[in-house]
């Protein structure tokens, strides 16, 4: 009896855990660092499945972002909402920051934390301008300049209302979704408000404070939170640790869907087919420029793409190289240029830090345009002035050398070939003969000065 009841209390204990829907096993910790883009969301999303495949209890992402792209930041936020394991965002070390982009997957997290010394806020969209002070009443005679600027200023302004409102009610919905400062969120995208990280907790932005990962995760033990399976207590105390950062995937996306190395590898892939279809064969430049140009395109669908500034952009090149097989005095090399580079300074559709395209690398690019065309140019116009060598006039002005005395006709080799050839002048064996006309398989020749050609 007392080994049955042993037995059934053991039995209890370990039943335990699940009855009270406590959380077991490891912790994830994941680093979202620099600016949010395509590469970071990749990466966050797949250390999410990870967590997910390996049963994990919570995954901890250590932020430290100047904020990023709206569409890669969506994407973290909706694999975030709807992750099975709980997420905890945790600013952190000291000195770091979650701003813009970053201010939203920290209310969106089931545990928001910050290290001492650290802040987050100023998520206003950053292709909204300040709002300016209200102009003064124009005079009687400038009212209708004034009314026609306004007019023309009307569908920016109104687009401008359109993303703050959006901005501000996703943020809003973050807030009372995980019981957070809904005011202070709406504040951090209308005025840019920020806030240290023991203010965060003060106003109830973030839910604690620790030093370290750590201690982030002795202050979690217990804490129950609710995710998209269901209600889970952390069990977080003297969990294992598992470090997870950017593989070698992370980093070439993170590389390519750079905006300024994404413009470099399209013009790469263009010259490079350029060169391979004016000397066809070469094969090399062919297949280079193909890897060339697929890469750029895949990385280029995942940027905020201006589509008029990418079609400027290959009009231009387009243009710089027609320049070079159809000369047009430089009307089609220069407008070429311009076309170029008012494409690449439109080409990435935000003003996020870090996407960017510099003008130095335009006004590059384009003086490297220039030089290219002049290039292909200076080939196409020695073509033109090379001698030709085949067919009727690659034969004309040919020297040959008869291989038997000629009365009216005989044999003579041209080119290294045996041919029927007429003169009007009788030649002896051996003597050299240059081809005059060509009839058929019969040439026309008459005798020439000096040696006969070696054959």
């Amino acid at each position: 009896m007392t080994r049955s009841l042993r037995t059934l209390l053991v039995a209890l204990l370990l039943a335990l855990p699940g009855m009270t829907g406590a959380a077991t096993g490891e912790v994830i910790v994941a680093p979202l660092t620099g600016a949010i883009g395509p590469a970071t969301a990749d990466f966050i999303v797949r250390t999410l499945a990870r967590a997910a495949d390996e049963h994990a209890q919570l995954v901890v992402l250590t932020i430290d972002t100047p904020g990023g792209l709206d569409g890669s930041m969506r994407k973290i936020i909706k694999d975030i909402l709807a992750s099975p394991v709980p997420v905890a965002s945790f600013v952190a070390p000291g000195g770091a920051r979650a701003a813009s982009a970053g201010t939203y997957i920290l209310y969106a997290s089931h545990v928001a934390a910050m290290a001492p010394g650290t802040n987050l806020g100023a998520a206003t969209p950053v292709n909204l301008a300040a709002p300016e002070a209200a102009p003064k009443a124009p005079a009687a005679k400038d009212r209708d300049k004034t009314t026609k600027a306004g007019e023309a200023a009307t569908d920016e302004s109104t687009l401008a209302r359109k993303q703050m409102q959006d901005a501000a009610a996703y943020i809003r919905s973050l807030a009372q979704l995980r019981g957070r400062n809904a005011q202070w969120a709406e504040r951090a995208v209308r005025e840019a408000a920020s806030l240290s990280a023991a203010e965060a907790v003060k106003e109830g932005v973030v839910d604690l404070m620790a030093g370290d990962v750590a201690d982030l995760l002795v202050k979690l033990d217990g804490r129950e939170v609710a995710t998209a399976s269901g209600k889970q207590v952390l069990a977080t105390r003297g969990a294992v640790i598992v470090t997870v950062e950017p593989d070698w995937r992370t980093r070439f996306l993170s590389v390519i869907t750079d905006p300024s190395v994404a413009l470099l590898l399209l013009m790469a892939g263009v010259y490079l087919l350029v060169i391979e279809f004016t000397s066809p064969g070469m094969a090399v430049p062919g297949v280079l420029g193909a890897i060339c140009l697929l890469t750029a395109l895949f990385a280029l669908q995942m940027l905020p793409i201006d589509y008029a500034g990418l079609a400027l952009v290959l009009l231009g090149v387009t243009f710089m190289i027609a320049e070079a097989f159809f000369p047009s005095y430089g009307s089609l090399g220069i407008g070429g240029v311009a076309a170029f580079s008012i494409g690449a300074v439109m080409l990435v559709d935000t003003d996020v830090p870090g996407f960017g395209i510099s003008p130095v690398l335009v006004g590059v690019l384009a003086i490297v345009s220039v030089l290219f065309m002049l290039v292909i140019a200076g080939i196409a116009f020695r073509a033109r002035t090379r001698p030709v060598v085949t067919g009727d006039d690659g034969l004309i002005g040919s020297v040959g050398v008869t291989l038997d005395d000629v009365e009216a006709e005989g044999w003579a080799r041209v080119h290294g070939e045996q041919w029927r050839v007429r003169s009007q002048v009788p030649l002896r064996h051996g003597q050299a003969v240059r081809v005059t006309a060509r009839d058929g398989l019969v040439l026309t020749v008459e005798p020439t000065a000096g040696p006969p050609p070696t054959q």
